[in-house]
């Protein structure tokens, strides 16, 4: 019988019908046990690729939770998104090992977690950024269990942090009207257009800052996402939308396709006074006066300034998203159709996002009858 190779492994069905699979790296032999050959694979090609990007197969009685998850997050740097991997990198850094990063990975269980999160909430930490480490936990101790490092994911035993019970903050009709009418005179800066795309699409910044001109059907009034932008130290990073649900076409009112043309016009006019007209950057239908990404900063800070000026209640960018949407919801559009306007992954989302607006719909749909005939 052939040797078998380094790191290659095997697998086989015991006697009381459970499937076995071992790997052997180095001086070290790791073996985890599944119910189906299926997950006996599974699991060997998640040891496999372990022990290929660490170089070796961890010890589980040596490691503590700061190891455990500095090795996770190397190994996780070749399937997360760019800002996934530096956001789970800052929750290790300064939230989750500062607590939990001395104790032994084998030690840790349900009650140390539930103490955990409960510190986290004495000190005020946000229920939204406990939220993220609790998803980082449930990630990484998942992958603990598949690589046999320890019996079982103590994630599990907890609940999930609760979201901070508070209605997002949103525009009215007649506000958005205000709003709208300032920057079709001109009044609402460089990135005006910007802001009232995200009004009219229900669009994500990102996926707005990803859009080129070629996504625009100037015909059919729709836009189709497939890409955007995030910004990650500064940098702008292209990439796919958050789910395969993101990839979608939205269809504009014709307010929304006007904020497109105007935004062509005011784009060709920076691109011929540009020292590089061809830069690859003006594909891209939102961007600066010489053809860069903008800053996510810059735009908070002018989208603020916008507020104040017209006398609007301040909202987070993203508010313009809720702003479209709920609406939308308000004016009883179907949940389906919202959904895919999203470009959520599920009704169910849709439904705890918006349901409120839902509820409330007579009133703000008499509030949109009068904003349509208003304009």
């Amino acid at each position: 019988m052939a040797r078998r190779a380094r790191g290659e492994g095997s697998i086989y069905q015991r006697q009381d019908g459970y499937w076995v699979a071992s790997l052997r790296w180095g001086n070290r032999r790791t073996t985890v046990y599944a119910t189906t050959k299926q997950e006996a694979v599974s699991k060997l090609q998640e040891l496999q690729r372990a022990a290929h990007t660490l170089g070796r197969l961890p010890d589980p009685a040596r490691l503590t939770v700061r190891d455990y998850l500095t090795l996770w997050l190397e190994q996780a740097a070749q399937r997360l998104k760019v800002k996934t991997l530096a956001n789970y990198q800052g929750l290790a850094e300064h939230l989750i090992t500062p607590h939990l990063g001395a104790i032994k990975l084998t030690r840790l269980n349900g009650l140390t977690l539930a103490n955990y999160f409960a510190r986290l909430t004495k000190e005020n930490i946000s229920p939204f950024r406990q939220r993220q480490a609790f998803a980082l936990l449930h990630k990484a101790l998942g992958d603990a269990v598949r690589w046999g490092l320890i019996p079982h994911n103590p994630a599990t035993t907890i609940d999930r942090p609760k979201p901070k019970g508070q209605r997002r903050t949103i525009w009215t009709p007649q506000q958005v009207t205000i709003f709208l009418r300032a920057v079709e005179v001109g009044k609402g800066g460089q990135y005006a257009d910007l802001f009232a795309f995200l009004l009219a699409s229900g669009c994500r910044l990102g996926e707005a800052l990803g859009l080129t001109w070629r996504d625009i059907d100037w015909q059919a009034g729709t836009v189709r996402i497939e890409r955007q932008i995030t910004e990650v130290a500064g940098k702008p990073i292209e990439g796919r939308p958050k789910s395969e649900a993101g990839i979608r076409t939205v269809a504009l009112p014709s307010w929304g396709l006007a904020t497109l043309q105007r935004q062509r016009a005011r784009v060709r006019e920076w691109q011929l006074k540009s020292d590089n007209p061809f830069a690859p950057g003006w594909q891209h239908c939102f961007v600066t006066g010489i053809g860069s990404m903008p800053e996510a900063t810059n735009l908070r800070r002018a989208f603020r300034r916008l507020c104040e000026v017209l006398g609007l209640p301040p909202l987070r960018l993203h508010d313009l998203r809720h702003t479209n949407l709920s609406l939308l919801a308000a004016s009883g559009v179907p949940v389906k159709d919202l959904q895919q306007r999203a470009g959520h992954s599920s009704a169910t989302l849709t439904l705890s996002v918006y349901l409120h607006a839902a509820e409330d719909g007579d009133r703000k749909a008499a509030q949109m009858l009068e904003f349509l005939a208003g304009r």
